[in-house]
Protein backbone atom coordinates (compact mmCIF):
# COMPACT_ATOMS: atom_id res chain seq x y z
CA UNK A 1 0.00 0.00 0.00
CA UNK A 2 1.15 3.65 -0.82
CA UNK A 3 0.75 6.61 0.99
CA UNK A 4 1.73 9.98 -0.41
CA UNK A 5 2.70 12.78 2.01
CA UNK A 6 2.01 16.32 0.56
CA UNK A 7 3.49 19.83 1.10
CA UNK A 8 1.30 21.09 4.28
CA UNK A 9 -0.85 23.92 4.31
CA UNK A 10 0.89 25.74 7.60
CA UNK A 11 -1.52 28.98 7.64
CA UNK A 12 -4.52 30.36 6.17
CA UNK A 13 -2.52 32.79 3.68
CA UNK A 14 0.43 29.80 3.04
CA UNK A 15 0.10 28.67 0.01
CA UNK A 16 3.39 27.23 -0.77
CA UNK A 17 6.56 25.84 1.05
CA UNK A 18 10.11 25.33 0.45
CA UNK A 19 12.28 22.09 1.15
CA UNK A 20 15.01 23.18 3.60
CA UNK A 21 16.18 19.89 4.02
CA UNK A 22 15.34 15.74 3.19
CA UNK A 23 16.10 14.15 6.56
CA UNK A 24 15.20 10.57 4.64
CA UNK A 25 16.41 9.32 1.01
CA UNK A 26 14.99 7.06 -1.05
CA UNK A 27 14.93 3.37 0.18
CA UNK A 28 15.07 4.39 3.44
CA UNK A 29 12.53 2.70 6.06
CA UNK A 30 10.61 5.08 8.73
CA UNK A 31 8.21 4.74 11.42
CA UNK A 32 5.34 6.49 11.99
CA UNK A 33 5.83 9.88 13.34
CA UNK A 34 9.64 10.00 12.36
CA UNK A 35 10.85 13.09 11.02
CA UNK A 36 11.18 12.29 6.71
CA UNK A 37 11.72 16.47 5.60
CA UNK A 38 11.89 19.77 7.21
CA UNK A 39 10.20 22.47 5.15
CA UNK A 40 10.00 26.54 5.86
CA UNK A 41 7.11 28.86 4.86
CA UNK A 42 6.56 32.68 4.87
CA UNK A 43 5.56 31.77 8.54
CA UNK A 44 7.48 29.46 10.14
CA UNK A 45 10.05 26.52 9.49
CA UNK A 46 8.92 22.59 10.66
CA UNK A 47 9.26 18.93 10.32
CA UNK A 48 6.87 16.85 8.42
CA UNK A 49 6.59 13.57 10.48
CA UNK A 50 5.80 10.09 8.23
CA UNK A 51 2.27 9.61 8.63
CA UNK A 52 3.07 5.73 8.78
CA UNK A 53 6.00 3.15 8.72
CA UNK A 54 7.14 1.64 5.75
CA UNK A 55 9.82 2.64 2.47
CA UNK A 56 10.57 5.86 1.14
CA UNK A 57 10.15 5.16 -2.67
CA UNK A 58 9.91 8.47 -4.40
CA UNK A 59 11.13 12.35 -3.45
CA UNK A 60 9.61 14.07 -5.87
CA UNK A 61 11.24 17.58 -4.77
CA UNK A 62 15.17 18.24 -4.43
CA UNK A 63 16.32 20.82 -1.78
CA UNK A 64 15.12 24.36 -2.20
CA UNK A 65 12.27 23.70 -4.41
CA UNK A 66 9.56 26.15 -3.46
CA UNK A 67 6.33 23.67 -3.64
CA UNK A 68 2.62 24.76 -3.52
CA UNK A 69 -0.02 23.58 -0.60
CA UNK A 70 -1.26 20.25 -1.32
CA UNK A 71 1.36 19.10 -3.96
CA UNK A 72 2.89 15.54 -3.68
CA UNK A 73 6.44 15.96 -2.28
CA UNK A 74 7.30 11.68 -1.14
CA UNK A 75 5.63 8.53 -1.16
CA UNK A 76 5.94 5.61 1.61
CA UNK A 77 5.51 2.01 0.19
CA UNK A 78 4.59 -1.29 2.17
CA UNK A 79 2.50 1.25 4.60
CA UNK A 80 -0.32 0.23 6.41
CA UNK A 81 -3.49 1.98 4.92
CA UNK A 82 -3.54 5.11 6.75
CA UNK A 83 -6.85 6.51 8.27
CA UNK A 84 -6.04 10.34 8.82
CA UNK A 85 -5.97 13.71 7.15
CA UNK A 86 -4.35 16.67 8.11
CA UNK A 87 -6.94 19.56 8.70
CA UNK A 88 -4.29 21.47 6.89
CA UNK A 89 -3.88 19.30 4.11
CA UNK A 90 -7.09 19.36 1.39
CA UNK A 91 -5.81 20.36 -1.73
CA UNK A 92 -4.34 17.62 -4.42
CA UNK A 93 -1.81 17.49 -6.35
CA UNK A 94 -2.83 19.18 -9.89
CA UNK A 95 -3.94 16.43 -12.41
CA UNK A 96 -1.16 17.57 -14.67
CA UNK A 97 1.31 15.64 -13.00
CA UNK A 98 2.05 12.72 -14.57
CA UNK A 99 4.62 11.86 -11.85
CA UNK A 100 2.25 12.08 -9.19
CA UNK A 101 -0.53 9.36 -8.63
CA UNK A 102 -4.14 11.00 -8.91
CA UNK A 103 -5.55 9.18 -6.20
CA UNK A 104 -5.45 12.12 -3.58
CA UNK A 105 -8.81 13.83 -2.48
CA UNK A 106 -10.07 16.75 -4.83
CA UNK A 107 -9.91 20.18 -2.73
CA UNK A 108 -13.38 20.55 -0.54
CA UNK A 109 -14.35 23.98 0.27
CA UNK A 110 -14.19 25.59 3.46
CA UNK A 111 -14.92 24.38 6.22
CA UNK A 112 -13.48 21.88 5.71
CA UNK A 113 -14.34 18.19 7.87
CA UNK A 114 -10.90 16.40 8.05
CA UNK A 115 -10.19 12.87 9.01
CA UNK A 116 -8.03 13.00 11.73
CA UNK A 117 -7.12 10.62 14.69
CA UNK A 118 -9.31 9.99 17.33
CA UNK A 119 -8.01 11.74 20.61
CA UNK A 120 -6.32 8.65 22.90
CA UNK A 121 -9.18 9.21 24.86
CA UNK A 122 -11.48 7.88 22.49
CA UNK A 123 -10.24 4.23 22.99
CA UNK A 124 -14.03 3.13 24.51
CA UNK A 125 -14.86 3.88 20.56
CA UNK A 126 -12.33 1.98 18.27
CA UNK A 127 -12.68 2.61 14.64
CA UNK A 128 -12.80 -0.02 12.45
CA UNK A 129 -10.85 -0.56 9.21
CA UNK A 130 -12.09 1.40 6.60
CA UNK A 131 -13.66 3.73 8.69
CA UNK A 132 -13.36 7.62 8.46
CA UNK A 133 -13.26 9.78 11.27
CA UNK A 134 -15.19 13.04 10.84
CA UNK A 135 -13.83 16.17 13.27
CA UNK A 136 -14.84 19.17 14.85
CA UNK A 137 -13.60 21.66 12.14
CA UNK A 138 -11.29 25.18 13.08
CA UNK A 139 -13.75 27.82 12.12
CA UNK A 140 -11.14 30.71 13.03
CA UNK A 141 -7.92 31.82 13.99
CA UNK A 142 -9.09 32.18 17.80
CA UNK A 143 -11.90 29.10 17.73
CA UNK A 144 -11.36 26.49 20.44
CA UNK A 145 -14.23 24.70 20.13
CA UNK A 146 -17.94 24.51 18.43
CA UNK A 147 -21.16 23.25 19.86
CA UNK A 148 -23.04 20.50 17.71
CA UNK A 149 -26.79 22.41 16.71
CA UNK A 150 -28.14 19.33 14.75
CA UNK A 151 -27.38 16.26 13.11
CA UNK A 152 -28.56 16.64 9.52
CA UNK A 153 -27.98 12.99 9.28
CA UNK A 154 -28.84 10.07 11.65
CA UNK A 155 -26.64 6.52 12.35
CA UNK A 156 -27.33 4.59 9.26
CA UNK A 157 -27.82 7.21 6.41
CA UNK A 158 -26.27 6.66 3.38
CA UNK A 159 -24.20 9.87 2.38
CA UNK A 160 -22.14 11.96 -0.58
CA UNK A 161 -18.79 13.75 -0.32
CA UNK A 162 -19.67 17.27 0.82
CA UNK A 163 -23.29 16.59 1.66
CA UNK A 164 -24.18 18.03 4.99
CA UNK A 165 -23.91 15.96 8.09
CA UNK A 166 -24.19 18.72 10.99
CA UNK A 167 -24.56 22.02 11.93
CA UNK A 168 -22.49 23.59 14.16
CA UNK A 169 -21.88 26.97 16.02
CA UNK A 170 -18.82 28.56 17.57
CA UNK A 171 -18.16 31.98 19.21
CA UNK A 172 -18.46 33.92 15.78
CA UNK A 173 -20.01 32.11 12.99
CA UNK A 174 -22.56 29.08 12.46
CA UNK A 175 -22.22 26.75 9.71
CA UNK A 176 -22.82 23.41 8.22
CA UNK A 177 -20.18 20.38 7.88
CA UNK A 178 -20.08 18.78 4.90
CA UNK A 179 -18.98 14.67 4.65
CA UNK A 180 -15.32 14.33 3.51
CA UNK A 181 -15.98 11.18 1.79
CA UNK A 182 -18.93 9.29 0.44
CA UNK A 183 -20.39 6.43 2.87
CA UNK A 184 -22.45 5.35 5.86
CA UNK A 185 -22.30 7.37 8.58
CA UNK A 186 -21.74 4.55 11.31
CA UNK A 187 -21.06 6.17 14.15
CA UNK A 188 -22.23 9.83 16.12
CA UNK A 189 -19.74 10.61 19.19
CA UNK A 190 -21.26 13.90 19.99
CA UNK A 191 -24.93 14.77 20.84
CA UNK A 192 -26.95 18.00 19.76
CA UNK A 193 -26.17 20.69 22.66
CA UNK A 194 -22.75 19.42 23.24
CA UNK A 195 -19.49 21.52 23.18
CA UNK A 196 -16.66 20.07 21.34
CA UNK A 197 -13.15 21.19 21.36
CA UNK A 198 -11.56 21.68 17.76
CA UNK A 199 -10.15 18.31 16.81
CA UNK A 200 -12.34 16.17 18.23
CA UNK A 201 -13.97 13.33 16.91
CA UNK A 202 -17.70 13.80 16.45
CA UNK A 203 -18.40 10.81 13.64
CA UNK A 204 -17.77 7.60 12.08
CA UNK A 205 -18.04 6.83 8.57
CA UNK A 206 -17.67 3.58 6.48
CA UNK A 207 -16.53 3.98 2.92
CA UNK A 208 -16.62 1.25 0.39
CA UNK A 209 -14.03 2.95 -1.21
CA UNK A 210 -11.50 4.34 0.73
CA UNK A 211 -8.70 6.11 -1.17
CA UNK A 212 -5.54 3.93 -1.62
CA UNK A 213 -3.31 7.28 -0.59
CA UNK A 214 -4.38 9.44 1.92
CA UNK A 215 -2.05 12.81 2.34
CA UNK A 216 -1.28 12.91 5.97
CA UNK A 217 0.84 15.31 7.83
CA UNK A 218 -0.53 16.19 11.04
CA UNK A 219 1.04 14.60 14.01
CA UNK A 220 -0.51 10.93 14.05
CA UNK A 221 -0.31 9.18 17.40
CA UNK A 222 2.05 6.45 17.87
CA UNK A 223 2.02 2.37 18.42
CA UNK A 224 5.55 2.65 20.02
CA UNK A 225 5.63 2.63 23.44
CA UNK A 226 8.28 5.54 23.68
CA UNK A 227 5.76 8.10 22.36
CA UNK A 228 3.45 9.88 24.25
CA UNK A 229 0.47 10.29 22.58
CA UNK A 230 -0.22 13.75 21.36
CA UNK A 231 -2.78 15.45 22.63
CA UNK A 232 -4.61 18.75 21.16
CA UNK A 233 -3.48 21.51 23.26
CA UNK A 234 -7.35 22.62 22.86
CA UNK A 235 -8.90 19.90 24.48
CA UNK A 236 -10.38 19.31 27.54
CA UNK A 237 -6.94 18.58 29.74
CA UNK A 238 -6.86 16.72 33.29
CA UNK A 239 -6.90 18.95 36.32
CA UNK A 240 -3.75 17.77 36.72
CA UNK A 241 -2.38 19.39 33.28
CA UNK A 242 -1.27 22.54 33.00
CA UNK A 243 -4.02 24.58 31.37
CA UNK A 244 -1.41 27.30 29.53
CA UNK A 245 -0.93 26.19 25.38
CA UNK A 246 2.03 26.31 24.24
CA UNK A 247 2.44 28.63 21.60
CA UNK A 248 3.96 28.34 18.23
CA UNK A 249 6.84 30.82 19.10
CA UNK A 250 8.71 31.32 22.10
CA UNK A 251 10.98 34.25 22.15
CA UNK A 252 12.66 33.51 18.70
CA UNK A 253 12.38 29.84 18.40
CA UNK A 254 9.71 28.41 17.06
CA UNK A 255 7.87 25.04 17.96
CA UNK A 256 6.53 22.25 15.58
CA UNK A 257 3.12 20.97 15.83
CA UNK A 258 4.62 17.87 16.70
CA UNK A 259 6.80 19.44 20.00
CA UNK A 260 3.36 21.26 21.21
CA UNK A 261 1.26 18.32 21.50
CA UNK A 262 3.75 15.95 23.28
CA UNK A 263 4.59 18.64 25.65
CA UNK A 264 1.10 19.36 26.48
CA UNK A 265 0.67 15.57 26.65
CA UNK A 266 3.04 15.50 29.23
CA UNK A 267 2.60 19.05 31.28
CA UNK A 268 5.73 20.56 29.96
CA UNK A 269 5.42 24.22 30.32
CA UNK A 270 7.10 26.88 27.88
CA UNK A 271 9.48 27.52 30.33
CA UNK A 272 10.44 24.02 30.32
CA UNK A 273 10.54 23.75 26.74
CA UNK A 274 13.01 26.98 26.53
CA UNK A 275 15.44 25.28 28.67
CA UNK A 276 15.90 22.32 26.49
CA UNK A 277 18.75 22.48 24.13
CA UNK A 278 17.59 21.46 20.20
CA UNK A 279 19.12 19.69 18.04
CA UNK A 280 17.16 20.73 15.39
CA UNK A 281 17.44 23.08 12.19
CA UNK A 282 18.37 26.35 14.10
CA UNK A 283 18.26 24.89 17.66
CA UNK A 284 14.78 23.94 17.32
CA UNK A 285 13.56 21.28 19.50
CA UNK A 286 12.77 18.00 18.19
CA UNK A 287 10.83 15.18 19.03
CA UNK A 288 13.84 13.06 20.33
CA UNK A 289 14.81 16.32 22.56
CA UNK A 290 11.20 15.83 24.30
CA UNK A 291 11.97 12.60 24.54
CA UNK A 292 15.36 12.79 26.05
CA UNK A 293 13.82 15.72 28.58
CA UNK A 294 10.96 13.26 29.52
CA UNK A 295 13.36 10.17 30.50
CA UNK A 296 16.07 12.49 32.10
CA UNK A 297 12.70 14.56 34.24
CA UNK A 298 11.34 10.59 35.31
CA UNK A 299 14.99 9.61 36.50
CA UNK A 300 14.86 13.13 38.68
CA UNK A 301 17.64 14.62 36.58
CA UNK A 302 16.02 17.22 34.26
CA UNK A 303 17.45 20.53 34.84
CA UNK A 304 15.65 23.66 36.38
CA UNK A 305 13.65 25.05 33.32
CA UNK A 306 14.05 28.66 32.49
CA UNK A 307 11.65 31.71 33.26
CA UNK A 308 9.68 32.45 30.42
CA UNK A 309 10.90 35.69 28.72
CA UNK A 310 7.37 36.94 28.19
CA UNK A 311 4.41 36.37 30.76
CA UNK A 312 1.50 34.35 29.14
CA UNK A 313 -2.12 35.31 29.44
CA UNK A 314 -2.67 33.37 32.49
CA UNK A 315 0.36 34.57 34.11
CA UNK A 316 0.51 38.05 36.24
CA UNK A 317 3.36 40.12 34.53
CA UNK A 318 5.53 40.18 38.09
CA UNK A 319 6.20 36.78 39.75
CA UNK A 320 4.73 37.53 43.32
CA UNK A 321 2.71 40.59 42.51
CA UNK A 322 -0.91 39.36 42.01
CA UNK A 323 -3.76 40.89 42.34
CA UNK A 324 -5.88 40.75 45.45
CA UNK A 325 -8.89 38.48 45.06
CA UNK A 326 -12.29 40.57 44.48
CA UNK A 327 -14.83 39.64 47.13
CA UNK A 328 -17.97 39.94 46.33
CA UNK A 329 -20.54 41.24 48.51
CA UNK A 330 -24.34 42.64 48.24
CA UNK A 331 -23.30 45.73 46.40
CA UNK A 332 -21.66 43.49 43.83
CA UNK A 333 -22.67 40.84 41.53
CA UNK A 334 -20.43 37.83 40.04
CA UNK A 335 -20.86 37.62 36.37
CA UNK A 336 -19.03 35.18 34.06
CA UNK A 337 -17.36 35.93 30.89
CA UNK A 338 -18.73 34.51 28.40
CA UNK A 339 -16.61 32.58 26.04
CA UNK A 340 -16.37 35.29 23.40
CA UNK A 341 -15.46 37.13 26.13
CA UNK A 342 -13.05 35.00 27.36
CA UNK A 343 -11.10 34.93 23.99
CA UNK A 344 -10.97 38.54 23.37
CA UNK A 345 -9.66 39.18 26.50
CA UNK A 346 -7.02 36.47 25.56
CA UNK A 347 -6.19 37.89 22.38
CA UNK A 348 -6.02 41.55 23.59
CA UNK A 349 -3.24 40.48 26.46
CA UNK A 350 -1.48 38.49 24.26
CA UNK A 351 -1.44 41.65 21.59
CA UNK A 352 -0.16 43.74 24.69
CA UNK A 353 2.48 41.26 25.69
CA UNK A 354 3.80 40.65 22.08
CA UNK A 355 4.08 44.22 20.20
CA UNK A 356 5.23 47.13 21.34
CA UNK A 357 2.27 49.78 21.35
CA UNK A 358 2.74 52.86 20.45
CA UNK A 359 -0.23 55.53 19.07
CA UNK A 360 -0.12 59.01 17.06
CA UNK A 361 -3.01 61.18 16.97
CA UNK A 362 -3.35 64.20 13.47
CA UNK A 363 -6.64 66.05 13.29
CA UNK A 364 -8.31 66.10 9.58
CA UNK A 365 -10.43 69.00 8.33
CA UNK A 366 -13.70 66.90 6.77
CA UNK A 367 -15.83 69.54 5.97
CA UNK A 368 -16.27 68.16 2.27
CA UNK A 369 -16.48 65.06 3.32
CA UNK A 370 -19.81 65.74 5.38
CA UNK A 371 -21.47 68.03 2.91
CA UNK A 372 -20.70 65.02 0.28
CA UNK A 373 -22.55 62.71 2.50
CA UNK A 374 -25.33 64.75 3.38
CA UNK A 375 -25.71 65.49 -0.35
CA UNK A 376 -26.01 62.60 -1.66
CA UNK A 377 -26.88 59.86 1.42
CA UNK A 378 -30.45 60.17 0.28
CA UNK A 379 -29.77 59.00 -3.30
CA UNK A 380 -27.59 56.49 -2.26
CA UNK A 381 -30.19 55.06 0.08
CA UNK A 382 -32.49 54.67 -3.02
CA UNK A 383 -29.87 52.96 -5.51
CA UNK A 384 -28.05 50.88 -3.21
CA UNK A 385 -30.44 49.66 -0.43
CA UNK A 386 -27.84 50.50 2.36
CA UNK A 387 -27.22 53.50 4.07
CA UNK A 388 -23.97 55.83 3.59
CA UNK A 389 -21.56 56.36 6.79
CA UNK A 390 -18.87 57.52 7.46
CA UNK A 391 -16.76 54.37 7.43
CA UNK A 392 -16.53 53.94 4.32
CA UNK A 393 -14.53 57.23 3.60
CA UNK A 394 -12.67 56.73 6.04
CA UNK A 395 -11.64 52.67 5.33
CA UNK A 396 -11.02 54.00 2.00
CA UNK A 397 -8.62 57.02 2.93
CA UNK A 398 -6.84 54.34 5.01
CA UNK A 399 -6.20 51.91 1.82
CA UNK A 400 -4.81 55.35 0.23
CA UNK A 401 -2.39 56.00 3.19
CA UNK A 402 -1.01 52.37 2.48
CA UNK A 403 -0.74 52.57 -1.01
CA UNK A 404 2.21 55.47 -0.42
CA UNK A 405 3.17 53.67 2.87
CA UNK A 406 3.00 50.24 2.84
CA UNK A 407 5.29 49.68 5.55
CA UNK A 408 2.28 49.92 7.82
CA UNK A 409 0.13 47.12 6.62
CA UNK A 410 2.86 44.23 7.71
CA UNK A 411 3.14 41.81 10.26
CA UNK A 412 5.78 39.99 12.06
CA UNK A 413 7.21 36.68 11.88
CA UNK A 414 10.45 35.95 14.27
CA UNK A 415 12.81 38.35 13.05
CA UNK A 416 11.65 38.82 9.72
CA UNK A 417 8.91 41.18 8.30
CA UNK A 418 6.03 39.98 6.31
CA UNK A 419 5.19 42.66 3.69
CA UNK A 420 1.67 42.28 2.55
CA UNK A 421 0.92 43.37 -0.97
CA UNK A 422 -3.12 43.31 -0.68
CA UNK A 423 -4.52 45.64 1.95
CA UNK A 424 -7.00 43.37 3.40
CA UNK A 425 -8.84 45.91 5.85
CA UNK A 426 -9.95 44.68 9.36
CA UNK A 427 -13.19 46.67 10.49
CA UNK A 428 -14.16 45.91 14.15
CA UNK A 429 -18.11 45.99 14.76
CA UNK A 430 -19.87 45.69 17.88
CA UNK A 431 -22.18 42.61 18.34
CA UNK A 432 -25.77 42.56 19.81
CA UNK A 433 -24.58 40.79 22.92
CA UNK A 434 -21.97 43.46 23.44
CA UNK A 435 -18.95 41.66 22.10
CA UNK A 436 -17.05 42.60 19.28
CA UNK A 437 -15.43 41.07 16.08
CA UNK A 438 -13.18 42.22 13.12
CA UNK A 439 -14.72 40.54 9.48
CA UNK A 440 -12.22 41.59 7.31
CA UNK A 441 -12.59 43.33 3.52
CA UNK A 442 -10.00 41.49 1.48
CA UNK A 443 -8.50 43.59 -1.77
CA UNK A 444 -10.15 47.00 -0.07
CA UNK A 445 -7.37 48.36 -1.83
CA UNK A 446 -8.97 47.88 -5.46
CA UNK A 447 -12.60 48.69 -4.36
CA UNK A 448 -13.93 52.99 -4.48
CA UNK A 449 -16.01 54.36 -2.04
CA UNK A 450 -19.44 52.87 -2.56
CA UNK A 451 -17.62 49.47 -3.11
CA UNK A 452 -16.36 49.78 0.78
CA UNK A 453 -19.88 50.78 1.76
CA UNK A 454 -21.62 48.00 0.04
CA UNK A 455 -18.75 45.34 1.82
CA UNK A 456 -18.89 47.26 5.31
CA UNK A 457 -22.63 46.56 5.09
CA UNK A 458 -22.65 43.08 4.06
CA UNK A 459 -20.04 42.14 6.58
CA UNK A 460 -21.80 44.03 9.56
CA UNK A 461 -25.23 42.41 9.16
CA UNK A 462 -23.77 38.82 8.80
CA UNK A 463 -21.59 39.91 11.86
CA UNK A 464 -24.26 40.40 13.83
CA UNK A 465 -26.89 37.54 12.53
CA UNK A 466 -23.48 35.35 12.90
CA UNK A 467 -23.43 34.29 9.73
CA UNK A 468 -20.58 35.07 8.95
CA UNK A 469 -17.68 32.35 7.68
CA UNK A 470 -14.32 31.69 8.80
CA UNK A 471 -12.50 33.35 5.48
CA UNK A 472 -14.77 36.08 6.78
CA UNK A 473 -12.78 37.34 9.76
CA UNK A 474 -9.45 35.95 9.07
CA UNK A 475 -6.27 37.33 6.86
CA UNK A 476 -6.50 40.68 7.57
CA UNK A 477 -3.51 43.22 7.39
CA UNK A 478 -4.75 46.20 8.86
CA UNK A 479 -7.96 47.12 10.62
CA UNK A 480 -9.69 50.60 11.67
CA UNK A 481 -12.40 50.45 14.33
CA UNK A 482 -14.49 53.95 14.94
CA UNK A 483 -14.07 54.89 18.47
CA UNK A 484 -15.92 57.80 17.53
CA UNK A 485 -19.52 56.04 16.76
CA UNK A 486 -20.27 57.03 20.72
CA UNK A 487 -18.86 60.02 21.38
CA UNK A 488 -15.50 59.45 21.60
CA UNK A 489 -12.76 62.60 20.69
CA UNK A 490 -10.09 59.47 19.40
CA UNK A 491 -8.68 56.30 21.54
CA UNK A 492 -5.74 53.98 21.72
CA UNK A 493 -6.57 50.81 20.44
CA UNK A 494 -5.21 47.23 21.18
CA UNK A 495 -3.41 46.38 17.49
CA UNK A 496 -5.79 42.90 16.28
CA UNK A 497 -2.68 40.43 16.00
CA UNK A 498 -0.89 39.29 14.06
CA UNK A 499 -1.48 42.96 12.48
CA UNK A 500 0.76 45.71 13.27
CA UNK A 501 -1.53 48.38 12.76
CA UNK A 502 -4.94 49.97 13.65
CA UNK A 503 -5.99 53.25 12.97
CA UNK A 504 -9.19 55.06 15.32
CA UNK A 505 -11.81 57.19 14.13
CA UNK A 506 -12.77 59.79 16.31
CA UNK A 507 -16.13 62.03 16.32
CA UNK A 508 -16.68 64.11 13.93
CA UNK A 509 -17.37 67.42 15.51
CA UNK A 510 -17.80 71.19 14.11
CA UNK A 511 -15.42 73.60 16.20
CA UNK A 512 -13.75 76.82 15.21
CA UNK A 513 -10.19 76.68 13.50
CA UNK A 514 -8.03 79.54 12.40
CA UNK A 515 -7.57 79.45 8.84
CA UNK A 516 -5.96 81.93 6.36
CA UNK A 517 -8.25 83.77 4.34
CA UNK A 518 -6.25 86.89 2.05
CA UNK A 519 -2.96 86.52 4.20
CA UNK A 520 -5.26 87.42 7.10
CA UNK A 521 -5.78 84.93 9.97
CA UNK A 522 -9.34 84.45 10.83
CA UNK A 523 -12.06 81.87 12.49
CA UNK A 524 -14.61 79.81 10.88
CA UNK A 525 -16.03 76.97 11.80
CA UNK A 526 -14.90 73.86 10.06
CA UNK A 527 -15.88 69.65 10.92
CA UNK A 528 -12.68 68.05 12.51
CA UNK A 529 -12.18 64.96 13.52
CA UNK A 530 -9.25 62.95 15.29
CA UNK A 531 -7.81 60.23 14.40
CA UNK A 532 -5.07 57.66 15.50
CA UNK A 533 -2.66 55.32 14.89
CA UNK A 534 -1.59 53.00 17.46
CA UNK A 535 1.54 50.83 15.55
CA UNK A 536 3.84 48.26 16.76
CA UNK A 537 7.13 49.88 17.62
CA UNK A 538 9.40 46.87 16.94
CA UNK A 539 8.68 47.16 13.51
CA UNK A 540 7.11 50.33 12.53
CA UNK A 541 9.04 53.59 13.40
CA UNK A 542 7.08 56.74 14.26
CA UNK A 543 7.90 58.75 11.21
CA UNK A 544 6.54 55.75 9.38
CA UNK A 545 3.45 56.19 11.01
CA UNK A 546 2.81 59.48 11.64
CA UNK A 547 3.43 60.56 7.80
CA UNK A 548 1.09 57.23 7.13
CA UNK A 549 -1.80 59.09 9.32
CA UNK A 550 -0.93 62.47 7.52
CA UNK A 551 -1.62 60.60 3.97
CA UNK A 552 -4.80 59.77 5.37
CA UNK A 553 -5.90 63.04 6.41
CA UNK A 554 -5.11 64.37 3.01
CA UNK A 555 -7.23 61.63 1.75
CA UNK A 556 -10.09 62.55 3.70
CA UNK A 557 -9.76 66.45 3.24
CA UNK A 558 -9.13 66.10 -0.31
CA UNK A 559 -13.01 64.55 -0.87
CA UNK A 560 -15.28 66.75 -1.79
CA UNK A 561 -18.07 66.90 -4.83
CA UNK A 562 -15.46 67.31 -7.31
CA UNK A 563 -13.42 64.53 -6.65
CA UNK A 564 -15.32 61.44 -5.42
CA UNK A 565 -17.91 60.40 -6.87
CA UNK A 566 -20.71 57.73 -4.96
Amino acid sequence: MSVEVVMPKMGESIQEGTILRWVKKVGDHVERDEVIVEISTDKVDTEVPSPASGVISQILFAEGDVVEVGKVIVVLDGAASASVVSPAVVSPAPASRSDVPASVPAPVPAPVPVVSPAPASRSDVPASAGEIEVVMPKMGESIQEGTVLRWVKKVGDKVERDEVLLEISTDKVDTEVPSPTSGTLTAILANEGDVVAVGAVVARLSSASVPASVPVLSPAPSSRSDVPAPVSVLSPAPASRSNVPIPRQSGARFYSPLVRNMATAENISVGELDAIAGTGLENRVTKNDVLGYLAKRGNGAASAPLQVPFPTPSQPPVPGNTAPPIVSGGDSVVIPMDRMRQLIAEHMTRSKQTSAHVTSVAEADVTGMVKLREKYKDGFLKREGIKLTYNPFFGWAACEAVKLWPGINVSVDGKNIIQHRRVNLGMATALPDGNLIVPVIKNAETLNITGIARSMSDLANRARTKKLTPDDISGGTITVTNVGSFGSLFGTPVINQPQTAIIGLGAIQKRPVVRELDGEDVIVIRSMVYLSITYDHRVIDGALATQALAAMCRALEGINENSITL
